[in-house]
């Protein structure tokens, strides 16, 4: 398999040796073994499409010197100027000089004239193999935004929809040569599969079935979402606020050891740091989840995260009121008073009205760089070179790699922080298994006398507690009857 799209990757990237009809027709019968198996191939069948190059404005080649008048009527006319009055001694010495001037040229013209293509055919070529392509890319995204029991894949398989990321990389790659006719149905398309199917703020069981779609596959459809906007700029009447909603309840869903922590990253970057201007309540939504979401996951995820709210709270002034220590998040108000934490719309989680207490806990991360940031971060309303705090150029992405190079090398890794022995110690008690032998044995006899003797110890419990109560009522009816005997005794 590697052998033949190795093959077909160098096909595609030296069109010229063939002029591009091979590539025409690997794309169609790519496009059709896509279709006959029902998009159920390995990802290799379509991430060959990544090697090709697609010409915007095909430059006119120049007209053959064969073909130009001009230059033939001055050949001609300094070949008769050379022929006039030819001495004896250089006759046969010129006469081999213009044999030679003239083969080298009629050899030119003819490599030009053979390897020349025609512009319109050319770009012919190029429509006929974009339009496969992207017929490949649109039924693997139908396909994929197919329930489960329709798309005939079992919820719990791993590879539902093998073909996908590659669809994605290759849409993100070409979204500039989309057509616009298309561009709502690929965006609906896009939002409905970062959505796993259902609307923002709907749940699964008042919608029915998902997709079962990974959190690294949702992450993508909402970062080609944002390329594809961003190449088009005549879209910018499709609102991109559910992919904002879907990646918002994302960050929650997000687990180090299942999940792809470089496209985390990429998403941060595209959709929060790359020089967009975001709504103050949306914003402050964001700095304040991953503000949260820095304390749950690893010194890489972690690193990213305060990157990105670093470069929130800097584009944002209203929103370093959340560094404020005053009850309800500083002195800006937003439209809700009090933070929804389990809010799904970031607009209107109410996050103005809360404070960044996880910065405190941050501080002592135990990882250096992660707790720089954060020391950093909390000083961004108070000091005056808030501008030149450490990591200022860095993106989301640099600084999740720069993590994990420390982490993957050996001399520079930066191990979690010991258990102490206290907690090890209770830890180990509380763990310890009942009834259980050194040699991994259970012997029912042994079970059966701990449970008896449980119960037992219960029961005696609960019958103290009932002959206690049964006690203080008889005390208490002894006391009334001594006190009705005194009264009695006085009238």
């Amino acid at each position: 398999r590697k052998n033949c799209c190795s093959s077909i990757k160098s096909l595609f990237t030296n069109e010229g040796k063939h002029g591009g009809e091979a590539t025409v027709e690997a794309v169609k019968l790519i496009a059709e073994l896509v279709k006959t198996n029902d998009c159920q191939l390995h990802p290799d069948s379509v991430e060959v499409f990544l090697s090709l190059s697609f010409e915007e404005d095909l430059v006119k080649p120049k007209i053959s010197d064969l073909n130009d008048p001009k230059k033939n009527k001055k050949f001609k006319k300094r070949k008769g100027s050379d022929d006039t009055n030819p001495t004896p001694d250089n006759a046969k010495k010129l006469k081999k000089e213009i044999i030679s001037k003239t083969r080298m040229e009629v050899n030119t013209d003819f490599k030009t004239a053979s390897l020349a293509q025609d512009p319109l055919e050319r770009k012919t070529m190029q429509s006929q193999i974009l339009s496969s392509v992207f017929e490949t890319f649109f039924r693997i995204l139908k396909h994929a935004t197919q329930p489960i029991d329709e798309a005939g894949a079992e919820p719990g398989s791993s590879e539902k929809h093998p073909l996908l990321v590659p669809c994605l990389d290759g849409i993100g790659k070409f979204s500039h040569l989309i057509d616009m006719d298309f561009m709502a149905d690929l965006m609906h398309c896009l939002r409905k599969l970062a959505g796993n199917g259902l609307n923002p703020g709907d749940s699964l069981e008042n919608s029915g079935t998902s997709l079962r779609l990974s959190v690294s596959e949702r992450l993508r459809c909402c970062i080609v979402a944002f390329k594809v906007m961003r190449s088009n700029l005549d879209a910018l009447n499709i609102d991109l606020q559910d992919f904002y909603v879907h990646f918002y309840n994302l960050i929650l869903d997000y687990r180090p050891e299942r999940d792809q922590g470089e496209v985390l990253a990429e998403a941060l970057k595209i959709m929060l740091c790359d020089d967009r201007h975001h709504d103050m309540q949306r914003a402050a939504a964001f700095i304040k989840r991953l503000s949260s979401f820095s304390l749950c996951f690893g010194s890489a995820e972690a690193m990213a995260a305060l990157v990105t709210v670093k470069h929130l709270l800097q584009k944002n002034v209203k929103c370093r009121s959340l560094l404020e220590n005053d009850v309800g998040g500083g002195s800006v108000a937003g439209t809700v008073a009090r933070y929804q934490a389990k809010a799904t719309d970031p607009n209107q989680s109410g996050a103005l009205a809360s404070v960044l207490w996880e910065l405190n806990l941050l501080v002592k991360h135990y990882h250096p760089s992660v707790s720089s940031v954060a020391s950093a971060i909390s000083t961004v309303n108070t000091t005056a070179a808030a501008t030149s705090v450490v990591h200022h150029h860095v993106s989301p992405q640099q600084a999740y790699s720069d993590v994990v190079h420390e982490n993957d090398s050996s001399s520079s890794s930066y191990p979690p922080p010991r258990d102490s022995k206290r907690a090890k110690k209770s830890r180990k008690e509380r763990d310890e298994p009942v009834g259980t032998c050194s040699d991994d044995s259970i012997d029912e006899e042994v079970v059966k006398e701990k449970v008896g003797e449980y119960f037992r110890v219960v029961g005696e419990v609960e019958e103290g507690k009932r002959l206690r109560f049964e006690l203080e009522r008889k005390r208490k009816m002894l006391k009334f009857y001594g006190e009705y005997n005194k009264e009695r005794k006085k009238k």
